[in-house]
């Protein structure tokens, strides 16, 4: 599928020679590791897949093919690609100041303007924000900031820290042992002490008679076993995704998060809500948290705060917290790119821009209830076990010849993914299943074009 019409595409990008594409992954292979890549197999394979440019949801590849990008890069480019309001913003914040720290009494005023502008948003009782540079710098922040606020209290005892299981909270040390995914754990030895898990509400996998919202019951009493075990009071934090995606876009039943909610409260525990991919727009709210009414003592940003332009991370706190690490004197804590001011011009022109398309409504009213609906209708598929889906954000569970399978190394789902992209376009593979989630700005012929390239690959997994 080569690139159209729909796009001005530089040429001599197009036209990149065999030999220099060869001598580019040549390059790649000899010095380039891959995160999240298993990079024998691709060298063997002697293909990387080098995109070349992006415009609109779609992006363009060394050999001039254009593919419409249903992950939205990383789950993050909400405002489509090649957006200059957002480009503009960048350049003329680095021409006026290209850098300088939030240390030592020192800010910028991009910094402040983003940490006022979060606030408005909503959530308010979360009242301050400590920057970052990425979702699991926002999370590996908030471990370190809950630490030190119990060590504050005096309640030295509140040290361990909860997840769910299937949940994922990024590759620092910290958030790496949060995460729910033995994948990402077990290769480097983690967890290492403290860390706690208690069951997520993945449904599908759960080989259980009960309905979903009967399932999320039984998930919070063993919750709520696991926390009577450890002693509550040696809890500090629960992190918890409001939808937990790359664990598979489990998307919580009917009143499991609300009683999630009531029982960390009932102890005393802090509340993380993770919203790295759900923030800004996704679900069709500005923040999930809102929508699902969570109320957390702490919340983690990422990805879509910038339209991942340029990379930043967020992490919200309390004003109760806030106000006790005021009382503690030197914050200790810190990256030296911490509220850098080019990112964080990035990002008040991405939600700029997200305010002046009234972006959160189309999510919310037109685009998410179609790119649903759409979704949803592939249960009917014969290659399918189960759909589900919330605005823009769902997966598809795929069947092995008409079986339904639970073991993730069978790896359905990166299969369907090549067989997709082989009709013009990119979406994940998880596990057994794939994942969908494209620009908040997609169009609904975008969304038929990108869900009739879906069906002719799950076509051939009959």
């Amino acid at each position: 599928m080569k690139a159209g019409n729909q796009q001005t595409f530089h040429t001599e990008f197009i036209n990149m020679s065999v030999t220099s594409t060869s001598t580019l992954r040549e390059k790649d292979k000899a010095h380039h590791l891959h995160p999240f890549t298993n990079n024998a197999d691709m060298h063997e394979s002697g293909y990387a897949h080098i995109i070349i440019e992006a415009k609109g949801v779609y992006v363009y590849d060394d050999k001039g093919n254009e593919l419409l990008d249903g992950l939205a890069g990383l789950w993050c480019v909400n405002m489509g690609y090649g957006r200059k309001e957002i480009t503009e913003a960048v350049t003329k914040q680095m021409e006026k100041l290209c850098y300088y720290p939030s240390f030592f009494n020192s800010t910028t005023e991009p910094t402040v303007k983003l940490a006022e502008k979060l606030y408005e948003l909503g959530l308010p009782r979360l009242t301050h924000t400590i920057f970052s540079n990425s979702g699991s710098g926002a999370n590996e922040t908030a471990i370190k900031t809950i630490r030190n606020y119990w060590e504050l209290k005096g309640q030295t005892q509140r040290t361990k820290l909860m997840s769910r299981s299937y949940s994922y909270h990024g590759v620092t040390l910290g958030a790496t042992c949060l995460t729910g995914l033995s994948s990402c754990t077990k290769p480097f030895g983690l967890p290492t002490v403290g860390f706690v898990q208690v069951p997520g509400p993945y449904h599908y996998v759960s080989d259980t008679e009960l309905s979903p919202e009967e399932f999320g019951k039984k998930c919070l009493e063993e919750t709520e076993r696991i926390i009577l075990k450890e002693g509550p009071e040696t809890i500090a934090a629960i992190f918890v995704e409001p939808i937990q995606g790359a664990g598979g876009v489990i998307i919580p039943p009917e009143g499991y998060l609300k009683g999630l909610r009531e029982l960390i409260r009932k102890y005393g525990i802090l509340y993380v809500s993770d919203e790295v991919i759900t923030g800004f727009g996704r679900t069709g709210a500005m923040y999930a948290s809102e929508e699902w009414d969570l109320d957390p003592d702490i919340q983690c940003l990422a990805k879509g705060i910038t339209s991942g332009y340029i990379p930043l991370g967020a992490t919200r706190i309390s004003s109760e917290i806030a106000e006790t690490l005021f009382a503690g004197g030197y914050y200790a804590h810190g990256h030296p790119y911490s509220g850098h001011p080019v990112p964080c011009a990035a990002a008040l022109a991405n939600i700029e821009l997200m305010e002046k398309e009234n972006i959160i409504a189309y999510v919310k009213n037109d685009i998410g209830p179609y790119f649903q609906e759409k979704l949803l209708a592939f249960k009917e598929h014969p290659a399918v076990g189960s759909t589900r889906c919330k605005n823009l954000m769902g997966a598809m569970e795929l069947l092995d010849n008409g079986k339904k399978v639970t073991d993730p190394y069978i790896g359905l789902g990166p299969k369907a993914a090549a067989l997709i992209r082989e009709n013009g376009v990119i979406v994940r593979g998880l596990a057994n299943l794939i994942a969908i989630s494209p620009p908040l700005t997609i169009t609904r012929k975008e969304v038929d074009k990108l869900f009739d390239a879906v069906k002719a690959g799950l076509d051939k997994m009959i």
